[in-house]
């Protein structure tokens, strides 16, 4: 044990009448809901890049974090891979996520830096034998070295394409090895900062190639798991190719790929796209994409990717409400994709930020449940679309039907509709009653 964490107990649910700030008032991991534990429902992990890994810093600032793990060698890994299992255990916390990068320093040489995570790697290995908590997903970084200022699957040069596919040749089999159940691609860079020096095409072809690479790879392997894609629209890059979920699907679709990959949703990039995370849920849901979760929230005030911990019981509900539709989240789940803010110093603030969290997703959780056990709501939603269960409709909807023979039947019949309220206001209410 350090002693980073000295003096912190093991948080328990208490529920809502304590005055704990380190306990959970509402996330209760056996409690049952729609017949599942909430445990298995949420699937929460931690996130080792912004619980350990980042350092405080902003666009215009740098560090402000003083931990004792920060450092460039392997001691420092070590150490911090310690910290980790203690934070995991504290929490309760069944899974967590890394990057390669994250969890050891790159060396001269990749052969030299897959030996540094691969030794880490095997750290985790040892301490899962007495910990509970597992791997939800490993990835590799592809965007914080300079070589991939220009892409990595994208890049215009092929040796780098090469570089990034040897790199996540090793941390694939590391996620496989420790009975990761998803493996995580995400484009930090894939995509450009001008059109004037961009082959889009080229670029696109050469990404799809990648990815049919990690599919092949982990066949080979024996990987069982997900692999997912990470739409965000920009930031690093001006565009990015994976800009939200209905765009991932049409290239995954162009490629051939619909079928075997799937999406991880953050919340922040979702906001970065225009959208709100129940869209994205509800198109990837529409695709048969969904996947897993990375959950977190942006500032409204912030034009930046602020990555803070969700504290929006609605947002949640609605998020859920699309979740459970899909028949759950299957091999994935919810990634704390969060870090506490620069100021937040206190090895404490680390719980209170994954504690609140957890708070919010179980309340979503169980609003979302009776929504769906109360079914007024479904109910008031499928009627707005019976009337394409009568035969006509169902004749149009199934192309036995040309358009000549429906504008014919619209003449004949005199048909003329008139417009029908589509109840948005009282299906807010209705939501909100559950909340």
């Amino acid at each position: 044990m350090t002693d980073f964490f000295k003096g912190i107990k093991p948080v328990t649910f208490k529920g809502t009448k304590t005055d704990d700030p380190l306990a959970y008032r509402h996330y209760d991991k056996d409690e049952l809901v729609l017949g599942k534990r909430m445990e298995d429902h949420i699937r929460p992990a931690i996130a080792y890049w912004h619980t350990f890994a980042w350092e405080g810093g902003d666009p215009f600032g740098g560090r402000t974090f003083d931990r004792p793990w920060f450092g460039p060698t392997m001691d420092h890994a070590k150490l911090k891979a310690d910290v980790a299992f203690e934070l995991f255990d504290l929490l309760d916390a069944p899974f967590f996520c890394f990057h390669d990068r994250d969890i050891a320093p790159e060396a001269d040489t990749l052969a030299e830096s897959n030996k540094n995570v691969r030794q880490i790697a095997e750290v985790f290995q040892k301490k899962m034998e007495t910990s509970r908590t597992r791997l939800l997903w490993g990835t590799a970084n592809l965007f914080s070295n300079r070589r991939y200022m220009s892409g990595a699957a994208t890049n215009p040069d092929p040796d780098v394409f090469a570089f990034a596919a040897a790199q996540v040749k090793n941390v694939l089999e590391i996620t496989h090895e420790l009975g990761g159940s998803n493996y995580v691609l995400w484009g930090g860079r894939e995509g450009y900062e001008t059109l004037l020096n961009t082959k889009v095409g080229q670029e696109a072809d050469q990404m799809a190639r990648f990815i049919h690479l990690v599919i092949e790879h982990a066949e080979k392997i024996g990987f069982k798991g997900q692999i997912l894609i990470e739409p965000k629209p920009q930031e690093p890059s001006k565009h990015q190719y994976d800009f939200d979920v209905a765009t991932v699907y049409g290239f995954l679709a162009k490629y051939g790929l619909e079928k075997q990959v799937k999406c991880n949703i953050e919340v922040g990039h979702a906001f970065l796209a225009n959208h709100s995370f129940e869209h994205e849920l509800a198109i990837a849901r529409s695709h048969g994409l969904l996947g897993s979760v990375d959950a977190n929230r942006n500032d409204l005030q912030s034009g930046w990717d602020t990555d803070q911990f969700p504290n929006d019981p609605r947002e949640m509900t609605l998020a859920f409400y699309q979740i459970l539709k899909n028949g759950g989240l299957g091999k994935g789940g919810f990634n704390f994709d969060a870090k506490v803010r620069r100021q937040s110093l206190d090895p404490a603030d680390l719980l209170y930020g994954h504690i609140g969290g957890l708070d919010t997703l179980a309340r979503g959780l169980k609003a979302a449940a009776a929504l769906i056990e109360d079914g007024t709501f479904d109910k008031t939603v499928d009627a707005r679309y019976v009337g394409w269960e009568g035969p006509e409709a169902q004749a149009m909807l199934k192309g036995k039907r040309s358009l000549e023979e429906i504008a014919k039947r619209v003449e004949q019949q005199g048909i003329n509709p008139e417009p029908r309220s589509g109840q948005q206001e009282y299906l807010e209410n209705l939501v909100n009653r559950f909340i």
